[in-house]
């Protein structure tokens, strides 16, 4: 029977357009996607819009117009980074939808009858964050993520009893039942736990929320806490409570795999995973946490002025140039940063002068002597390749196919076919043709584009074509 594979993107407030930090998880999620099915799983992968929060209805109303106007606007931009940045993802699930409210309440209805209760609650909350902090998480009185001032809030809510998992979430992640990848954000998380867990706030005030969200099961005056029902959004995007699709990719699945970024590493390693437990539902399997993209050394921030256009990025430079920058050389277990000087030189250097003038080199030399190639059913991934995507080492990826294309060209260097005719021309660059094709099958998931023209070029008769990438 064939493996399965579940792939998901953490879902972002539709309350603004998309900016590069964005198209930076969706690339790095369909780079895992490709490469699994590449290599023979079912791969079903999901993103979505996450649009029942309160810096939604406040964008709305700054902006003047209805809640579900402003969502149905900008869910519109993030689904289309899927066209924008050749994403591959089968669902963009929206959690506005009918369908969605039934299975949040559904998971709620179905968590233990102790794991919640009710209470009156006075605290600090970040609309950002759209989370609760103590007053000793914050830096000089702003949120530590956002650096705005929390606002006091008090009023009667629904709790979880996230206390009571505390040993259970520690045993599973610190035994890698729950992986978390990588290890400095595993441990953050342990640490996090062993300070102790509190219960956390799961519905907010109807009037608070603007009337907006999925209404608690029973209860019209309140509606769920955001974090809590979007995060059903991965089991919602699948059917859930009733389909087949997800009975075959979460419950009989064992690869279940999120990948987000590091300033919701605890709503997905502590929360979620206790309220799966008490609504007797799997665990994912593993959780990916990412960095964040600065841009000249500086966050991602509209007050700064600094957001890039994802899309406009690409108009400009071409959809492969700008994924390689991404995975290449924002660091995958890290932070890591965009200028365009240093988008120039990549691209001039390694993709013009790197890959590119490989390619038209061969090409060139092949089409001289008339070289034809079989077709080939069969490639296999380079080891390190594989290897390091497994473990969502990008970076590390893209350089060791890198270091190929150099082998190649100082092979070239050295054995100089150019000087040569005839037989032994095609004698000698015939080997090196198939080992572009090898390296345009390895690129096949970080450049998928670019691979399927290497691919076809020196597939039956190998002819010249327009450079790969013109400099820049």
């Amino acid at each position: 029977m064939q493996s399965k594979f579940y792939l998901t993107t953490a879902i972002p407030y539709v309350n603004a357009s998309p900016h590069i930090g964005h198209a930076l998880e969706f690339v790095q999620a369909d780079c895992l996607a490709r490469f699994y099915r590449m290599i023979g799983y079912d791969v079903y992968f999901s993103s979505g819009a996450d649009e029942n929060s309160l810096k939604n209805v406040q964008a709305a109303e700054k902006e003047g117009v209805g809640v579900q106007k402003l969502v149905d606007r900008y869910a519109k931009e993030f689904r289309n980074l899927k066209g924008a940045y050749n994403l591959t993802f089968d669902v963009f699930n929206r959690t506005s939808a009918k369908e969605h409210f039934i299975g949040a309440q559904t998971l709620w209805s179905l968590c233990k009858k102790e794991d919640i209760y009710k209470k009156t609650y006075r605290g600090l909350y970040c609309v950002g964050c759209e989370q609760f902090y103590l007053e000793s998480e914050f830096d000089h009185g702003l949120c530590p993520e956002h650096l705005t001032k929390p606002e006091e809030v008090s009023e009667e809510n629904y709790f979880f009893r996230l206390s009571s998992y505390q040993k259970i979430l520690f045993d599973l992640i610190d035994k890698d039942r729950l992986k978390i990848v990588p290890g400095t954000r595993r441990n953050e998380i342990l640490s996090f736990i062993e300070q102790g867990l509190e219960d956390f706030s799961i519905s907010r005030t109807r009037a608070r929320a603007r009337g907006w969200g999925v209404p608690v099961p029973g209860d019209q005056t309140q509606v769920m806490y955001v974090w809590f029902d979007a995060l059903v959004t991965y089991l919602t995007a699948l059917g859930y409570p009733d389909s087949d699709l997800f009975d075959k990719f979460w419950t009989n699945n064992p690869n279940r795999v999120h990948v987000i970024g590091k300033g919701i590493n605890r709503f997905h390693t502590v929360y979620w995973p206790a309220m799966l437990l008490s609504a007797g539902v799997q665990l994912p399997h593993e959780i990916f946490v990412h960095g964040y993209i600065t841009v000249n050394g500086q966050k991602i921030s509209k007050s700064l002025g600094n957001t890039v256009n994802p899309f406009e990025l690409v108009k400009k430079f071409g959809v492969d140039a700008v994924r390689y920058y991404l995975l290449r050389e924002i660091p995958s277990w890290g932070d890591g940063d965009f200028s365009e000087k240093r988008f120039h030189d990549l691209y001039n250097g390694e993709l013009a002068n790197g890959l590119g003038n490989l390619v038209a080199r061969v090409g060139r030399l092949a089409s001289d002597t008339n070289l034809s190639l079989p077709p080939k059913k069969h490639f296999v991934f380079n080891k390190i390749v594989a290897d390091n995507l497994r473990n969502y080492r990008f970076d590390l990826a893209i350089l060791a196919i890198w270091d190929e294309i150099s082998k190649l060209d100082k092979q070239i260097n050295e054995e100089r076919p150019w000087e040569l005719d005839g037989n032994a021309l095609k004698n000698s660059i015939s080997p090196i043709a198939q080992q572009i094709r090898e390296i345009a099958f390895n690129l096949s998931p970080f450049l998928s584009e670019t691979a399927e023209k290497i691919l076809s070029q020196f597939t039956g008769r190998i002819k010249m074509e327009k450079p790969l990438f013109p400099r820049i």
